[in-house]
C-alpha cells in the first residue's frame, strides 16, 4: 500500500492529470511545495509501480493503474468528508484538514462501512463526485457560472476549489449547494456577474468566485 506521502503525490498526480494529461515535474514539485530533484526522485519510483510514464526531460503521464490508485485515495477523503459533515455535523468549511488525516488509514472495511453508513453517497459536501470501489469517477457535465449567459437559471451542484476562503465567503453570502441563482447582468469591464438568489436580490459575484462555482442550467 502506498505511503500517506506516495497517496498525496497520487492526489496531486491526478488533479494536474485532469488539467493535462502531460504533467511537468515543476507543477508537481510547486503543487507539493518540494524540490524538482525530490519531485523527480519520487516520479522515478512512481515509475517502477507502473504509476506514471517517466522519462527523462520529459512530462510525466499517469497510466491507468496510477488513475486508479489516486481515485481511491479520494474516494477515501471525500467519504470522509461526508461522514464528518453529515453524520458528526461538522460544516463543509471544515471537513477538509480533518479528511486529509484519515484518508490515509489502510483499513478498507472501515471506509466500505462509512460509505454503508452513509447510504452510499454519490458526492461530497462540496458536490465533488465520490469514485466507486473500483475507482470509477462520474465526470458531470457541469459549467462554471462564469460561462452562463445574462438572462439564465442556474443549480449550484458543486465547486471547483473547496478552499476554506471560498467556502467562508459563501456562508456570508448565504450560498449553498442546490441553490437556483438567476444571473441578471454580466459586467463587461470585469466579467462580475449580477444575481439573485433565495432571499437576495442584486447580489454582485466577482469573476474570481464565479469561475469556482459549477453549476447545471434550471
Amino acid at each position: 500500500m502506498p505511503t500517506p506521502t506516495k497517496e498525496n503525490y497520487l492526489k496531486v498526480l491526478y488533479h494536474l492529470h485532469q488539467k493535462d494529461s502531460a504533467i511537468s515535474l515543476s507543477e508537481l514539485s510547486k503543487e507539493m511545495e518540494v524540490s524538482k530533484p525530490t519531485a523527480n526522485d519520487m516520479a522515478k519510483k512512481f515509475q517502477t509501480q507502473g504509476w506514471v510514464v517517466y522519462e527523462k526531460y520529459r512530462p510525466l503521464k499517469l497510466t491507468e493503474k496510477g488513475k486508479r490508485m489516486a481515485s481511491l485515495v479520494i474516494r477515501k477523503h471525500r467519504l470522509a468528508e461526508m461522514f464528518l459533515h453529515k453524520i458528526m455535523g461538522f460544516g463543509w468549511e471544515e471537513v477538509h484538514d480533518m479528511a486529509e488525516e484519515i484518508e490515509h488509514l489502510k483499513c478498507e472495511i472501515f471506509f466500505d462501512r462509512m460509505d454503508e453508513l452513509l447510504g452510499f453517497p454519490r458526492v461530497d459536501p462540496h458536490g465533488s463526485h465520490i469514485p466507486d470501489k473500483d475507482g470509477n469517477f462520474v465526470n458531470p457535465n457541469y459549467k462554471l457560472l462564469s460561462q452562463i449567459q445574462a438572462g439564465q437559471k442556474v443549480i449550484l451542484k458543486a465547486l471547483k476549489d473547496s478552499s476554506t476562503d471560498l467556502i467562508g465567503f459563501l456562508n456570508k453570502k448565504e450560498i449553498r449547494l442546490g441553490l437556483e441563482i438567476s444571473v441578471h447582468e454580466i459586467e463587461s469591464y470585469d466579467k462580475s456577474l449580477t444575481v439573485s438568489y433565495g432571499n437576495f436580490s442584486e447580489v454582485v459575484l466577482t469573476h474570481s468566485v464565479s469561475n469556482r462555482l459549477l453549476v447545471e442550467v434550471d
